[in-house]
């Protein structure tokens, strides 16, 4: 059982969801039954997971190439420096290609291969949208180098796809565990607060005074923007939003208390700067530690308003067989809030 919270509005509203619990070859992976419908695709299939074909694999290595999905469709996976991207062959060839671009984040020591069944699913349920691209910046031991560095790396690779994807409009991001605090960073890196372009709403009124000429204009709207694109969806799966330290929020450490301050001491020792990060002690430069900052906007990086800008902002917690994330650092939410299981 798993539940969802929106990442922004009240931490009243949630949803329980009856879900089947399975072991990639990489992670142990929960999606709920509507789960597409809940990104705002407008589709009410549930995806469910499974270990991925290893066949995508050589797809990557050769650096693209076709393969049909499971409803019969031509899927085309493409690869280039900044990583893997998969379409639907007709859609991308057709009058209006898929302008709906998905980034899917890895968590600590995964890869891109993570996501390699969920997104040849989007493919195939959402053929005409949507464009998914797997991270590729931070696998294995690039996923210690901290938050921060990860985050850098993302938003370089984001700009990338984008640079090379130029019928993209849109932008989503789906994110497993530490991959959800490295797309947060990602999206503070990114963001944009530009001026709506709207012509026909300037006006202006000019008198002559002397030789000084002044024109009135009202002032612009502005709209968010990540990466140039228009913010859509932004889903964590069991991300440690609030980090590590805490009574069971390390759930394999069993709540015992001389346990979890053993980690929170030697945590860096194993996943270096990312240990730093998520046990909240790291105070470089004498700031806050960085999830800490991350609550607020700064002066470089807006990190509140990048969330904010998306349309749809959900977090999927594991109520339980969860043995990596704790339940209110995911869900964002304080215990006695845990559901009842139905």
């Amino acid at each position: 059982m798993i539940a969802t919270t929106s990442l922004l509005p009240s931490p009243k509203q949630s949803a329980v969801f009856n879900s089947g619990h399975r072991f990639s070859d990489r992670f142990f992976c929960s999606i709920p039954s509507g789960f597409v419908s809940n990104l705002g695709f407008g589709l009410d299939r549930s995806l469910s997971t499974a270990e991925g074909p290893r066949m995508m694999e050589y797809f990557r290595r050769i650096g693209g190439g076709w393969f049909r999905g499971g409803n019969g469709k031509a899927l085309k996976v493409e690869a280039d420096s900044c990583g893997e991207d998969i379409f639907d062959a007709a859609s991308a060839n057709a009058r209006d290609p898929p302008d709906h671009l998905v980034i899917m984040v890895n968590g600590i020591v995964g890869s891109s291969a993570d996501w390699r069944y969920a997104a040849e699913q989007f493919v195939k349920k959402l053929p005409e949208k949507v464009i998914v691209h797997r991270s590729e910046c931070n696998y294995s031991k690039l996923t210690f180098d901290g938050v921060d560095l990860m985050g850098e790396r993302l938003a370089k690779e984001v700009l990338g796809v984008v640079k090379h994807k130029p019928e993209v409009r849109k932008i989503s991001f789906v994110a497993h565990s530490l991959g959800g605090l490295v797309a947060r960073y990602a999206i503070a890196r990114l963001y944009e607060h530009l001026p709506k372009l709207d012509l026909s709403s300037l006006s202006g009124n000019s008198s002559s005074q002397g030789h000084m000429n002044t024109v009135q204009c009202p002032e612009q709207p502005h709209e968010a923007r990540i990466a140039g694109l228009e913010p859509m969806n932004f889903i964590t799966f069991a991300t440690p939003h609030l980090g590590s330290r805490g009574n069971k929020q390390l759930p394999f450490l069993c709540g015992l208390s001389f346990l979890e301050r053993r980690a929170s001491q030697t945590a860096h020792f194993i996943v270096g700067r990312t240990g730093k990060h998520l046990f909240l002690t790291d105070n470089d430069g004498g700031k806050p530690p960085l999830l800490v900052q991350m609550v607020n906007d700064s002066d470089d990086l807006k990190f509140i308003s990048a969330l904010r800008a998306f349309k749809r902002r959900v977090a999927y917690a594991n109520a339980n067989y969860d043995h990596m994330v704790g339940w209110r650092t995911s869900s964002i939410r304080r215990q006695h809030e845990l559901p009842k299981r139905r």
